[in-house]
């Protein structure tokens, strides 16, 4: 071990530099004018899978951006890991908002600025790096390894399911190990362990053909806007709890060791509060803070619009309302089955005089991982040994629908160890990375390849 953490120290700058040289390649996922930058980024995978010594490192077509990947499968009787990534970066307007230009690299103290640092090239170039250490300071690896980095992420990963699906004995592993999410506090590392869905709705309701004057019909004609607000000021009560029927049935509830877990970490709910412009913070009666936001479903309104929106008065009964829904779910509740649920009571508080259309537009599952998972354990002493600090477990308010994927296709844990900060601006002007997490991270997975290698499988 101590060769390969030496060699870490001399490639110090190295590594640095080839961060800076993928992070100059625009990869824009959703925009056809990178289509090229896309092809070029995976090349340069390809290129420095093979060149660390990774096997069979390939790109792979999809009917979308290709996939790349590679493996190390030689270490018999060993776990095998599934370590996932993406190559693709968000688009980078507003421009003007940025201090550099988004794909000219600047270092400025401890943070290298630009798209895609963290997220989430940054973050799987730890991986390979790592990899690289050891494969050129020990011959192997304690474990076995396959990579897939895609390059439709930010697009909601659109192709990835049919592939996992497709090349199941391909990607068949003992874990999945995905490093695109932040540590909750600098200085700390963090494990996240669990996600929250999504179910995300809209709701249209008609209660005549046109828009009406106010004045002729008010008074005999039900508003439909009034109908919408009345009806959507029913899905919650004063304490913050969803009451469409049936809502909770399946919400796994918060175990005394998570409890314990997430009361340790600092969080100030005036400083939160203040950080967002709110007066005070509000949410489901009978949880912390934390819980509230990270293991706990919610249902909001998102927009809602009808009738006049100009400059002026015009007195109007308009003929529509609209309005969009999200509901966060938590492990084991089904987008599908939520969705299905919230349509019904809509529909059972329609008054006579409207007609409704509820669409599912988008949904996704939650996923949490049990604490005690061996894996889980092998990533917290991992993480304790490189950065010298104890771990803090997390839980995410938002989703990654493509964790409940693998977890079901692959029939494996996954493990989330995220590297980035809460103030890197992913998806915003200034993305940015800490190079001083880039390295202890780095160092972190050659720590967890060797305790994974003392695993049982």
């Amino acid at each position: 071990m101590e060769k390969t953490l030496n060699f870490l120290n001399q490639n110090h700058d190295r590594f640095e530099q080839e961060l800076i040289d993928v992070l100059k390649v625009p990869s824009i996922s959703a925009l056809p004018d990178h289509t090229q930058d896309m092809q070029t980024m995976a090349n340069m995978l390809r290129d420095e899978m093979q060149k660390i010594g990774l096997d069979n490192a390939r790109i792979i077509e999809t009917d979308g951006h290709p996939v790349v990947y590679s493996e190390w499968l030689s270490a018999p009787k060993k776990p095998t890991l599934l370590i996932y990534g993406h190559y693709d970066v968000q688009p980078v307007d507003p421009v003007d908002l940025w201090s550099s230009p988004p794909f000219e690299p600047v270092i400025r103290g401890d943070r290298i600025f630009a798209r895609g640092s963290a997220d989430d090239k940054g973050q799987i170039y730890i991986h390979l790096k790592a990899i690289e250490a050891c494969l050129a300071t020990q011959g192997d690896l304690p474990v076995n390894v396959k990579l897939l980095f895609e390059g439709e992420e930010e697009v909601g990963s659109i192709h990835l399911e049919d592939f996992i699906k497709e090349h199941q004995e391909m990607l068949a592993a003992d874990y999945v190990v995905i490093s695109d999410t932040p540590m909750f506090r600098e200085g700390y590392p963090g494990i996240t362990y669990g996600l929250r869905g999504l179910a995300y709705l809209q709701v249209d309701l008609r209660g005549t053909s046109t828009d009406l004057h106010s004045g002729s019909f008010g008074g005999l004609v039900k508003n439909p806007i009034n109908a919408l607000v009345e009806i959507l000021a029913q899905m919650k009560d004063g304490e913050g709890r969803i009451l469409i029927p049936g809502f909770y049935d399946d919400v796994l509830p918060i175990t005394e060791n998570e409890h314990t877990k997430l009361s340790k970490l600092p969080f100030s709910a005036r400083e939160f509060a203040h950080n967002i412009g709110a007066p005070t913070l509000f949410g489901e009666t009978g949880y912390a803070d934390l819980e509230r936001l990270w293991a706990r479903p919610t249902f909001d309104i998102n927009g809602i619009w009808g009738g006049f929106q100009g400059e002026g008065a015009k007195t109007v009964i308009p003929a529509e309302a609209h309005a969009k829904v999200s509901m966060r779910l938590v492990a084991n509740q089904d987008p599908a089955d939520i969705a299905q649920k919230f349509t019904a009571y809509v529909e059972s508080l329609i008054p006579e005089s409207m007609e409704a259309a509820i669409k599912a537009l988008h949904g996704g599952f939650g996923y949490v991982t049990d604490l005690d998972n061996p894996g889980l354990l092998a990533g917290v002493r991992a993480l304790e040994k490189a950065f010298g600090k104890e771990v803090d477990f997390l839980r995410e308010g938002g989703s990654i629908p493509i964790v409940k994927v693998f977890a079901d296709i692959i029939q494996a844990p996954v493990l989330l160890m995220g590297y980035g900060l809460p103030d890197q601006n992913a998806h915003a002007p200034d993305e940015n990375f800490s190079l001083n997490n880039f390295h202890k991270g780095i160092e972190s997975i050659v720590y967890f390849f060797e305790e994974i290698g003392e695993l049982q499988v």
